[in-house]
């Protein structure tokens, strides 16, 4: 999953980045309003993390400008832990829901995997989908048939992640990789073909099917 980091403390942002790398999401940062909006508007995140005292435009000014657009990206907001009225700000600007400062990294991460989960009426537990099972946090891949537990890597577990959430649905190479792959990773469609192969592999080759021309389907039979 892509994940927008609004944060001009570098400091701050410079580690929730590498924990939010580590916790399975693709990381884009900005440090000011004006590169978060931009940024927000013209491309796919899944979800953003949003401060709200940032150089160039407020982060409620942000939020407001993509809720004016029609974007519905999932947002928290970060706010200073007293602030209330920042929380209300927030929600009435758009907000999904807010964490005030300072915080704890594990309970982040914990909220932003409960707005996905809602944004595709994910109900709580494991992701469970085609005879798999998915650990977020092992980041690994079980196969319930067969009781095998599988490791991945930080690439095949975003794509294995986000192919489960979207069973049944022809995914485009395009997509895939919007999702996948952050700024500063080379995006190259033939990459992506390697990873599709390499869990095939571990996990079933009838597992993804290829659609010519269109991508990839999850969780039906190959064609």
């Amino acid at each position: 999953m892509r994940l927008l980091l609004v944060e001009d403390d570098t400091l701050l942002s410079g580690r929730l980045r590498a924990e939010l790398q580590r916790a399975g999401f693709a990381v884009d940062l900005a440090d000011n309003g004006v590169d978060a909006g931009f940024m927000g508007e013209s491309e796919p995140y899944d979800v953003v993390v949003l401060d709200v005292g940032l150089p160039g435009c407020s982060g409620l000014d942000v939020l407001r400008g993509w809720r004016a657009a029609g974007h519905p990206v999932p947002v928290l907001i970060l706010t200073a832990r007293d602030a209330w009225h920042e929380k209300v700000d927030g929600f009435k600007a758009g907000a999904d829901d807010y964490l005030g400062k300072p915080f704890h990294s594990a309970e982040l991460i914990a909220r932003l995997h409960a707005l996905l989960r809602r944004g595709i009426a994910r109900p709580p537990g494991p992701l469970q989908v085609a005879g798999l099972t998915l650990d977020e946090e092992a980041q690994t891949a079980r196969v319930i048939a067969t009781n095998t537990t599988v490791a991945l890597t930080g690439t095949e577990f975003r794509l294995l992640r986000y192919l489960m959430l979207h069973p049944g649905r022809v995914l485009s190479k395009t997509r895939l990789v919007e999702h996948v792959y952050d700024f500063e990773t080379e995006r190259d469609s033939n990459v992506l073909e390697v990873y599709i192969n390499r869990l095939r592999r571990k996990l079933g080759r009838d597992l993804i099917a290829t659609r010519r021309g269109q991508g990839y389907v999850f969780g039906t039979e190959g064609t």
